[in-house]
């Protein structure tokens, strides 16, 4: 008789430290660095660039990783749903489509999380700031902002999101395949970071930006996978009942 497949209790030791901590850091992080890095870290991008966003529409930082960037981050998406409802009732796979199908709803949620946030924060980008070639006056995240000054929607960011809701890759391989949970989690952190920094090269968003969606992300990742775990749980105990 082949053994079972490991259920969600049977690697607990495996999973990260708790949903809330890491979340927390994250989003104190976030706004540690818009009171303290955001500014200065825009102004330096933007004097290192001759006082002027020149790398706007470079080549690899516009065509290659933010529209090409974003295109990948679809295509994954897509191919990953695709594999799973062909293998979906295929018993050989059934070890990674459940799994697979979490990574897919934790992806899809957190773009979804951060397009919300996006459309009613209305922050403004670096590039729409005085001191940064722009004409707006710079608004704090959840202060009043006069209706002349329009609504943009820069925060959190969205391009870095589309690297960083890959995190939840180390909960897809804690379920397929364990020893690369770390490997997935690293992929996420590194497409996030990637994107992110270009997009701040473009003067399109600070860092403060950039680690926000990755709390989101997280946090969001951590809530499908919490979710996936009550019910495989909530099943195998009807299944011995």
């Amino acid at each position: 008789m082949s053994a079972p497949s490991p259920s969600f209790s049977a690697v607990p030791e495996q999973r990260l430290s708790g949903l809330l901590p890491v979340s927390v850091i994250l989003l104190v992080a976030a706004w540690m660095a818009a009171q303290s890095l955001d500014q200065p870290l825009a102004s330096w991008l933007f004097r290192w660039q001759g006082e002027a966003w020149s790398l706007k529409h470079s080549v690899v930082l516009e065509t290659v990783l933010h529209r090409g960037g974003r295109l990948l981050s679809q295509l994954a998406w897509v191919g990953l749903l695709v594999a799973t409802l062909t293998q979906w009732r295929t018993r050989a796979a059934d070890r990674w489509t459940r799994p697979a199908a979490r990574l897919l709803i934790a992806v899809l949620a957190s773009t979804a999380c951060v397009a919300v946030l996006k459309a009613t924060t209305h922050m403004d980008c670096p590039w729409d700031l005085v001191g940064f070639g722009g004409q707006r006056p710079f608004v704090p995240l959840l202060e009043h902002r006069p209706a002349t000054l329009g609504m943009p929607a820069c925060f959190p960011a969205a391009h870095a999101a589309s690297g960083y809701a890959w995190v939840a890759l180390y909960f897809f391989f804690l379920q397929a395949a364990p020893r690369w949970r770390h490997l997935g989690l690293a992929a996420g952190l590194l497409a996030g970071a990637v994107f992110g920094m270009a997009q701040q090269l473009r003067g399109a968003h600070f860092l403060s930006h950039d680690i926000a969606s990755l709390a989101i992300c997280w946090t969001v990742a951590c809530i499908v996978d919490r979710v996936g775990a009550w019910r495989a749980s909530a099943t195998g105990a009807e299944g011995r009942a």
